[in-house]
């Protein structure tokens, strides 16, 4: 067994007063001007990771020469509860979070995910709108859970799906596990009425490229918004090679030749996905381009793992702990406080210093893995 990667966990000191001001009615004032980090970027997403568990071995995710029968995935009692993810979620809303995504693992099998979706429904951002409540899954055992998800007011959905192909996403899923399920998980959760569904392909040179056309066929004109990612080192043990990536230039250029399209605007400051439009009005693809076109600059977003620790960049090689904040009996304000503290310093570029041709990527630190803090 290869041994289990945790980056190194910062305490969070509390400083009474520090950055803070006072309290009306229990919101901050002026919460947007509160959380800029170091390069001037605003608290705006927030992405919480539900269970480190899969029952997918996506060999860019969760290979099963890393996560074997006898890794040691954390107890149910390191895991936040539902009460305190809610508490900590609510906290971040009074300093701007707009948007919510859970992730995992696999999000869909932590028991009673909707029970938790109903409780975050509930929550408002500062300026007294529902927050955006969005979930990452791989579409497994979404026509079972679409319905009750879509009841408890989950809003959007994102399902993982990598190929067309049985034997090319059973190779890359590492489970045996068909299109065909995951296909009917998307048709159930626009059954039970969720639109703009957006299906993720991860893309990997020599292994799944050739299936980015028959993709574009598929859910061209399903409404469905079919998105692909270059292949990404996140981590430390899905065997990251440059050569694997293939640029979503060429991506766009090769669906672009079967179905003419054009660029659209983004939809919002911030956006990670590329937009772009079919010229016959039959729908959008997306492409994210963390490789070879970073978007450091416009990041908004604040990451928080299974067990409480917050990190700053999926590339992260270190958290800050919030689990012991919520269970030391710290106020909401001071815990506010800590969140911004640890935003305000926020320095994170990693995407841009690894493309950079006159830095030197860093070797000797391990980065924390995706199925910890989800993507």
């Amino acid at each position: 067994m290869v041994e289990k990667v945790i980056p190194k966990v910062i305490p969070i000191r509390i400083d009474e007063g520090k950055g803070l001001v006072p309290p009306i009615g229990g919101q901050l004032i002026e919460p947007h001007s509160l959380t800029k980090d170091a390069r001037g970027r605003t608290l705006r997403d927030l992405r919480i990771s539900v269970t480190d568990r899969c029952n997918f071995r996506c060999t860019y995710c969760m290979p099963k020469e890393v996560f074997d029968k006898d890794y040691p995935y954390l107890a149910h009692n390191e895991l936040l509860s539902f009460e305190e993810i809610t508490r900590l979620s609510s906290i971040f809303a009074t300093l701007g979070i707009e948007k919510i995504r859970l992730t995992g693992g696999e999000p869909l099998l932590r028991k009673n995910l909707e029970i938790l979706i109903e409780m975050l429904s509930t929550i408002r951002s500062s300026d007294g709108k529902p927050l955006d409540l969005t979930l990452t899954t791989n579409g497994s055992i979404l026509r079972k859970k679409a319905a009750a998800l879509k009841a408890a007011g989950l809003q959007r959905l994102t399902v993982s799906l990598d190929g067309l192909n049985d034997d090319i996403f059973k190779k890359m899923n590492d489970v045996d596990f068909p299109v065909s399920d995951v296909l009917d998980g998307i048709q159930a959760a626009q059954e039970v009425g969720f639109k703009n569904i957006k299906v993720n392909m991860v893309v990997k040179k020599g292994t799944n490229d050739h299936e980015i056309v028959a993709m574009a066929k598929h859910f061209k004109g399903s409404g469905v918004i079919l998105r692909f990612i270059e292949f990404m080192d996140v981590g430390s043990s899905n065997g990251w090679n440059m050569a694997e990536v293939l640029p979503s230039k060429e991506v766009i250029a090769r669906i672009h030749e079967a179905f003419p399209l054009e660029p659209a605007e983004s939809n919002y400051v911030g956006e990670v996905a590329q937009r772009w439009r079919y010229l016959d009005g039959s729908g959008e693809i997306g492409v994210i381009s963390s490789v070879t076109q970073t978007f450091c600059h416009e990041c908004t977003r604040a990451r928080i793992s299974t067990d409480g620790q917050m990190y700053l960049c999926l590339f992260a090689n270190e958290g800050f702990d919030f689990k012991t904040l919520l269970r030391s009996g710290n106020s909401d304000l001071e815990i506010a406080n800590a969140i911004m503290n640890t935003w305000s310093q926020r320095d994170d570029h990693y995407s841009e210093i690894r493309g950079s041709n006159t830095a030197k990527q860093s070797t000797g630190n391990r980065k924390v893995e995706m199925s910890y803090i989800g993507g």
